[in-house]
C-alpha cells in the first residue's frame, strides 16, 4: 500500500509539475505570440463581430501606380490622400508639369498697339471723388502751417481752435479750410506766414568780407558762406568791408526790396568805438542832421553805451542806408570811427551770434520782418 501511494503521489506530483511547467511555457508562449504576428487575434475579432483590422503589411493605399479605384481600405488612406501624411490631393496630380505656352515679345507688342489704337480717340475717364472736399482746390490750412514750421498738424489745428490764425484778414473759426499759398495771405498771431519755399538767414559778417555773393578779385565774400545751398540767395543791403555785424540773406525778392527801400524806414542799430572826449551835444547834432556831399543825414537815436577814459562806445540808430553813412556822419562831426558793428537790422538782433556764423531765422522773426514792411 505504501508503494502505491508513493507512486501515486509521485505521479501526481510529477503531473502537477508538468502542468505548471506547461503553464509557464504557455505564458512564455503567449508573450511570444503577442509580440509577433502569429497570435489568434484575428480569430477573436471575427468571433466578437467587430470589423477586422488589417495588419500594416496588408493595408492598401490609393496612391502610386497600383492605387485602388475604390479608395483606401483603411483609415490611414485618407491621410495618404492628402492629410497629415502629405499625400497628394485628388486632381492636383493631373496635368502636373504642364505649363501654358509663353507668348513672344512680338505678339505682346502688337497686342499693346491694338489696345492703344482702340482707346486713342476716347476721352479720359473721370474718376469719382472718394473723399469729402476733393472737388475743392488748394491745400488744407493746417498742412500749410505745419510745413511752414509751426509744429505738427495737430498743433496747427489747436492754433485754429484758439482763433490765432487769419486768412485774408478773417479769423478762421473751423477746421478743414483750404487755402491757395500763391494768393491767400495767412497770419498767425498777426504775423504773416511765409508759405512758399522761402529761406531767411542772418549772418554775422566778419571784418574783411565783401558784401557781394561773388567777387571777381577772389576776395572772401558772402557767397562763400552759402555755397552748399540749393536755392540761390542774395543779401539784403550792404555792409562796408571793414564793418562787421548783422546782414540778412534770403531768396524772397519782395521782402528784400522793401527792407532796403527808404519808404518803409527799417531801422538799423550800430555800435561805434570813438576816441573822446565827446561833447554833450553830439547826439543833438546827429539828430538835427549832418551835411554830407550827397545831402543831409540824420540819426534817429544816439546814446553813449560805455566810457573808459577817453574811449567811448556809442550807439547810433538810423533808417537810411547810404554808403558809409555812419562813418561819414561821425567823421564829419569830428570823431572818426575805429570800429563799427551793426547789432540789429529791424527786429533781427545780433545777440550772442559769433563772427562768421550763419543761422536760420525763426518763423516769428520772419513774421516780424514782414510786419515791418507791411507784407
Amino acid at each position: 500500500m505504501r508503494s502505491n501511494s508513493g507512486r501515486n503521489s509521485s505521479g501526481n506530483n510529477g503531473g502537477s509539475r508538468g502542468g505548471n511547467s506547461s503553464g509557464r511555457g504557455g505564458k512564455s508562449g503567449g508573450r511570444g505570440n503577442y509580440r509577433g504576428a502569429g497570435n489568434n487575434r484575428d480569430d477573436k475579432q471575427q468571433g466578437s463581430g467587430r470589423p477586422k483590422r488589417p495588419r500594416p503589411e496588408e493595408r492598401l493605399y490609393d496612391v502610386g501606380p497600383n492605387a485602388s479605384k475604390e479608395g483606401p481600405k483603411s483609415g490611414r488612406g485618407a491621410s495618404a490622400r492628402g492629410g497629415a501624411k502629405g499625400g497628394p490631393k485628388r486632381g492636383q496630380d493631373q496635368g502636373r508639369g504642364r505649363t501654358a505656352p509663353s507668348r513672344s515679345r512680338e505678339y505682346e507688342t502688337r497686342a499693346e498697339e491694338r489696345n492703344r489704337e482702340r482707346y486713342a480717340g476716347k476721352p479720359a475717364a473721370k474718376l469719382p471723388k472718394t473723399f469729402p472736399g476733393a472737388e475743392q482746390e488748394g491745400e488744407r490750412l493746417q498742412k500749410v502751417l505745419a510745413r511752414a514750421g509751426y509744429g505738427s498738424r495737430r498743433a496747427c489745428e489747436e492754433l485754429v481752435d484758439e482763433a490765432r490764425v487769419e486768412v485774408n484778414g478773417e479769423i478762421v473759426m473751423e477746421q478743414g479750410l483750404r487755402v491757395d499759398t500763391e494768393k491767400d495771405e495767412i497770419k498767425v498771431d498777426g504775423l504773416t506766414v511765409a508759405t512758399q519755399s522761402y529761406q531767411f538767414f542772418s549772418l554775422n559778417k566778419p571784418v574783411g568780407v565783401v558784401s557781394t555773393m561773388e567777387d571777381n578779385e577772389g576776395r572772401q565774400c558772402l557767397g562763400d558762406y552759402v555755397q552748399n545751398r540749393e536755392t540761390r540767395l542774395f543779401h539784403v543791403g550792404r555792409l562796408d568791408t571793414e564793418t562787421e555785424g548783422v546782414i540778412l540773406l534770403t531768396n524772397h525778392g519782395e521782402l528784400a526790396h522793401r527792407l532796403t527801400h527808404p519808404k518803409y524806414g527799417v531801422k538799423k542799430v550800430y555800435l561805434a568805438h570813438l576816441v573822446g572826449p565827446i561833447p554833450r551835444d553830439l547826439g543833438k547834432r546827429l539828430k538835427d542832421g549832418i551835411e554830407l556831399e550827397d545831402g543831409y543825414a540824420r540819426a534817429d537815436h544816439f546814446r553813449v553805451v560805455e566810457q573808459t577814459g577817453k574811449n567811448y562806445l556809442v550807439e547810433v540808430t538810423l533808417h537810411e542806408g547810404r554808403k558809409h553813412i555812419v562813418r561819414r556822419m561821425l567823421a564829419e562831426a569830428g570823431f572818426p570811427v575805429d570800429k563799427l558793428v551793426r547789432v540789429a537790422f529791424g527786429p533781427i538782433t545780433l545777440g550772442d551770434q559769433k563772427s562768421g556764423w550763419l543761422r536760420r531765422l525763426s518763423n516769428t522773426e520772419v513774421g516780424m520782418l514782414m510786419q515791418e514792411v507791411d507784407l
